[in-house]
């Protein structure tokens, strides 16, 4: 007999009944019936109940050793009594009448219970990520992910695509946040970076003659933890060679439509092919690029209902330029003034002077903004919006980028309230036509918007000709159900381009030839036309199996400061490995504490 099991914790049936079976695994739950001792023994496979008499030779031992110790038991199966099976275990119909017991390793008392759902502190919950691990929804997570992977990776590999794996340590690069830099120990003052993604290795990839290249990728981000993003991920990074915008749009639908097919569980999933939306659409009639398609609530401009109207306050934002955005909301006139005041106070709390609003009965348009609005406005208004009697619009207004945001966050608010918005499914689109370039607030400067390794729209004579503010890009999202699933562009494939594109950015071409002289020295011994995506793995696992955050689909995760608790990361390292590194630590002053108050 195997020195620690002969079946795992979920194998046993009754059809083993009368079998002499050995189990390893953790106390999961102890309970004492008065002569008899229950022990719910657990491992990775499931839970089996074993019973041990007080007269047994080990009824002493049992009695004594905490839950979450590990123990080896051996004895006979034996079928329940009928008014004991369990039907919500696969094990539920037999018990192991135990004869020998073995302590492998003994658990000391708990920081929190393993066996009960309830949530301990993050915190806490971090600092012993392995025991958080061990709860039935976190393994059931993680089995998840690893079977999520191997369904994307077998798909790549079906049509046609090789995984190879490029450098973890490389060179900075701008892609939107900040890079985590490691000392070069052999190179003093020198420093490589940890890949934000690896854009520039799977273009040269491209360049190198390779057709269709994916790997599933560790990336690197020196930016603040959020909910939907941390500052290590992993994402399906996909390039394929001599394609365009509708061909990646061909290859990779499939692929993630068919991964979330397979682990739905019966939850409806978008058939493709998906719709595409524009970018300048997409913000306008949802107040995001990242739109959440089970929200049927679609925003309208009505800036030209208001201009010269009697409502003085919309009149005036819209003769200086801004805007006014409706969102319908459907049935919500029927709602008691209460409703309103709600709203109008989460308006406020979200930084806006609050929440406009007319509602609509079979004697026409009602409120304060109505009183004050011409009749014939209202009701055009209310025909734009597709309004009848019963419902009511809400109004975002100001500068077209403020109120695009606010009537946004208004359309998710209405949605969610109105029972609008669909609990189950998954509804996918494709964001398309991003502006390549966007006005730096800070600086006042033009700056990438998106990636700037993608090709303009236009191409050269876009750059020479055109406001850069103007220029859509090659540049594409898949959204679904308000996340931003991946990102990718048709990329730019010709040295002449990007020392353009670079230059209206700012960058003069020796900073371009210093900081990307690798691709660009590619490009000028002959690159394909190329163009692929990356797909966030983290949160493909997350909206699959219902979670609200990354940290639960992640086995060792960091929290929202960066820390790793549990190893102990970030650390101090000794002044002898900083100066093999030639490092000198220079830490920012301490902040003063605050004077006491007097009187």
């Amino acid at each position: 007999m195997h020195a620690y099991r002969t079946h795992t914790c979920g194998a046993l049936r009754a059809e083993h009944a009368g079998h002499t079976a050995r189990l390893s695994g953790w106390v999961h739950r102890k309970r004492d019936h008065g002569g008899l001792l229950f022990i719910d023994l657990r491992d990775h496979y499931g839970i089996t109940q074993c019973v041990i008499p007080s007269g047994s030779a080990v009824f002493a031992e049992a009695d004594t050793v905490r839950v979450e110790s590990v123990i080896t038991v051996t004895g006979e199966v034996v079928h329940r009594e009928p008014g004991t099976i369990n039907d919500k275990l696969p094990t539920g119909a037999i018990e192991l009448r135990v004869k020998e017991l073995v302590v492998q390793s003994t658990a000391d008392v708990l920081p929190f219970q393993v066996a009960q759902e309830q949530e301990a502190p993050e915190e806490m919950r971090l600092r012993y990520r392995f025991l958080d691990l061990r709860r039935e929804r976190l393994q059931r997570n993680m089995i998840l992910r690893a079977k999520i992977i191997d369904s994307i990776r077998r798909r790549m590999i079906e049509i046609g695509f090789n995984e190879f794996q490029t450098p973890i340590l490389t060179v900075s690069s701008p892609e939107g946040a900040r890079d985590f830099l490691v000392p070069a120990r052999l190179h003093p003052g020198k420093f490589y970076a940890l890949p934000q993604a690896p854009q520039q290795y799977k273009q040269l990839t491209m360049v190198a003659g390779f057709d269709r290249y994916f790997q599933i990728a560790p990336c690197f981000r020196d930016e603040a933890g959020r909910a939907d993003r941390t500052l290590m991920f992993y994402q399906l990074d996909v390039e394929m060679s001599f394609v365009t915008q509708e061909d990646v749009f061909s290859a990779m639908e499939p692929v993630i439509r068919g991964t979330f097919e397979e682990f739905a569980e019966g939850r409806p999933v978008d058939a493709g092919p998906w719709i595409r939306i524009p970018y300048a659409k997409a913000m306008l009639d949802y107040g995001s690029d990242k739109p959440d398609l089970r929200n049927p609530l679609v925003i309208r401009d009505v800036t030209q209902h208001f201009a010269g109207s009697g409502f003085g306050l919309f009149a005036k934002i819209a003769a200086s330029g801004g805007v006014v955005r409706a969102i319908p909301a459907p049935g919500a006139g029927a709602n008691p003034r209460s409703f309103f005041d709600k709203l109008n106070e989460w308006a406020r709390e979200q930084g806006a002077g609050g929440l406009g609003y007319i509602t609509f009965d079979a004697e026409g348009p009602k409120g304060p903004i109505a009183r004050n609005l011409e009749a014939e406005r209202a009701e055009a208004i209310r025909q734009a919006c597709g309004l009848n009697p019963g419902d009511a619009v809400f109004f975002a207004a100001g500068k077209e980028a403020d109120a695009a945001k606010f009537a946004g966050q208004t359309r998710l608010r209405l949605g969610n309230e109105l029972g609008l918005t669909a609990k189950e499914g998954f509804r996918f689109c494709w964001i398309t036509d991003f502006p390549f370039y966007e006005l730096n607030e800070d600086t006042g400067q033009v700056d990438f918007s998106h990636n700037p390794f993608s090709m303009p729209q236009g191409e050269m004579e876009a750059l020479n000709t055109k406001d850069p503010l103007t220029i859509p890009a090659y540049q594409y999202d898949i959204v679904c159900n308000g996340y931003e699933m991946a990102s990718g562009a048709i990329r730019n494939h010709k040295a002449e381009i990007m020392v353009k594109a670079f230059g209206i950015a700012g960058y003069p071409p020796e900073a371009v030839e210093e900081r990307f002289g690798g691709m660009l020295n590619a490009f000028r011994f002959g690159a394909p036309p190329h163009g692929g995506m990356a797909a966030g793995i983290d949160r493909i696992v997350m909206l699959l199996a219902e979670e609200p955050n990354l940290r639960e689909v992640n086995l060792f995760p960091m929290n929202q400061q960066g820390e790793e608790l549990m190893m102990g990361s970030p650390s101090t390292v000794e002044e002898a490995r900083l100066k093999e590194l030639s490092l000198r630590v220079s830490l920012p002053p301490a902040k003063a504490a605050p004077a006491p108050q007097k009187g």
